[in-house]
């Protein structure tokens, strides 16, 4: 844990007591702050209460005593319209900030050069900071990583400069924490996304480009329209942008040539690595990914050779494109956390040719925007409320069976791909494009059922590359 000492006898108020936020609370009581805190939870208060935390209802709170407010990222700040206790903040000219702000303020008080990757962008930055981790970590280097993905930032290691730390950020914990400065500040890819908490597409993106912005070494993803708007205007107002692409060859900056990473410099041209062989880093997606974390590693220091064996040794997310087993000639890829026909897209993509489970909760436009990538598919197996309408959408265009659930999808997937003599890998991928909630309780279950039932096939588990 790291304690808050920036906080240290200032009162704090505090709201949003789940996971990150009890974390929150515990920094702040461990670095000598006076803590009040609440959430609209009884629950959530109780086991506050149980854990030593001071709380109390923050409505009859003397807001103009607080220093800060620490507001939990998952609560409103400003649409569909504020929450109570950020009016109430406002009223009084206290300060609102999140948990990555505490830990920036920690950063700055102890150890400001340690080394700090921070990423964001709509898809792709929990793979992306996974995979910059591990290269930390497998080179022999202290890497912390936490924020928006595994551990909550303020239970991390106190930062000494010989720590690197790797910081998945969202938009909501960008928008909470105006001081944040880190050495890389990695950005994506940008689409709409959680428009229900930023108002606008224009929003959304000016509260991603300030993690860039205030970044060292800003790396920007440039193929979209609203990242390299960013990466132009961040160069015209003096930066160093380090630019990426899945698909275009850049005159400078760090592009994919089919499975080869590509620098360029004023259109020169040198292959520093690559991704052939690597099965947890297949599709364009995963190049994106890969160019990502390699320009955030190189910027903090370490070789392309160390950069390269964490490249070949990275195993993966789980129910993210994650090789769960091999039978035979038949690979099994669980890609449980596809709750949509776009995150189907990238897996799909990937494979010539698969065996595709897919149904479920349906979300609203169905699989429709999956058509140009149906000829990818040898025979797909519909599972789930969805099974009827995507049966539907398939029509003539290809195979399918109603399997109704997974354990049978599994078996029928696996007995087809096993008779297939077209190449030397048949895979069957469990990518639903839907949600889970009809059979199962998240995506994560999902993709634990499909793994035991991969198992109970007798397939062995397949190592990295």
């Amino acid at each position: 844990m790291i304690p808050a000492e920036s906080f240290r006898d200032r009162k704090v108020a505090l709201f949003g007591l789940g996971g990150s936020g009890l974390a929150t609370a515990h920094a702040l009581k461990a670095g000598g702050a006076d803590v009040l805190a609440w959430d609209d939870n009884p629950a959530s208060v109780a086991r506050a209460e149980a854990a030593g935390i001071p709380t109390g209802d923050l409505r009859g709170a003397d807001w103009t005593g607080f220093s800060s407010f620490v507001l939990s990222p998952g609560v409103p700040l400003t649409h569909p319209k504020p929450h109570w206790t950020v009016e109430l903040a406002r009223a009084a000219g206290v300060e609102v900030i999140g948990d990555v702000e505490l830990f920036v303020r920690e950063r700055a008080r102890l150890a400001p050069d340690a080394p700090l990757i921070a990423i964001t962008g709509t898809n792709g930055k929990s793979t992306t900071t996974a995979l910059t981790a591990h290269i930390i970590r497998h080179s022999g280097r202290d890497a912390q990583m936490g924020g928006n993905i595994g551990r909550a930032v303020m239970t991390l290691d106190s930062p000494s400069s010989d720590r690197f730390y790797i910081v998945e950020c969202s938009s909501y914990q960008i928008d909470l924490a105006p001081s944040l400065n880190p050495t890389a500040g990695v950005l994506l890819n940008l689409t709409p996304d959680h428009l229900d908490r930023h108002g606008t597409m224009q929003h959304y993106a000016e509260i991603k480009e300030r993690l860039v912005a205030g970044a060292e070494t800003p790396v920007i993803g440039v193929d979209d329209s609203y990242c390299a708007a960013i990466a132009d205007r961040l160069e015209r107002a003096g930066k160093a942008v380090v630019r990426i692409s899945k698909r275009l060859p850049l005159t400078d900056g760090y592009f994919a040539e089919n499975t080869d990473l590509m620098e360029a410099t004023h259109g020169a041209y040198e292959r520093i690595g690559f991704l052939e062989g690597i099965g947890s880093l297949r599709g364009a997606h995963n190049a994106q990914n890969a160019l990502a974390a390699v320009a955030a590693c190189l910027r903090v220091g370490l070789s392309l050779g160390e950069i390269q064996a964490g490249l070949e040794s990275f195993p993966g997310l789980a129910h993210r494109m994650e090789q769960v087993g091999r039978l035979g000639r038949v690979l099994f890829v669980n890609d449980s956390k596809a709750t949509n026909a776009d995150a189907a897209a990238p897996a799909l993509s990937s494979f010539p040719r698969s065996y595709w489970i897919a149904g479920g909760l349906p979300k609203e436009g169905g699989i429709e925007s999956l058509r140009g990538l149906f000829g990818r598919v040898a025979k797909a197996y519909l599972i789930g409320e969805a099974a009827p309408s995507f049966a539907a959408a398939l029509g003539e265009a290809v195979p399918y069976e109603i399997a109704g659930t997974l354990d049978q999808a599994v078996e029928r997937a696996a007995r087809d791909a096993g008779q297939d003599d077209n190449g030397d890998e048949a895979v069957v991928l469990l990518s639903p494009a839907c949600a889970s909630f009809d059979q199962f309780k998240n995506f994560e279950v999902r993709g634990d059922a499909f793994r035991e039932a991969v198992r109970a096939l007798g397939a062995e588990p397949v190592g990295v590359k």
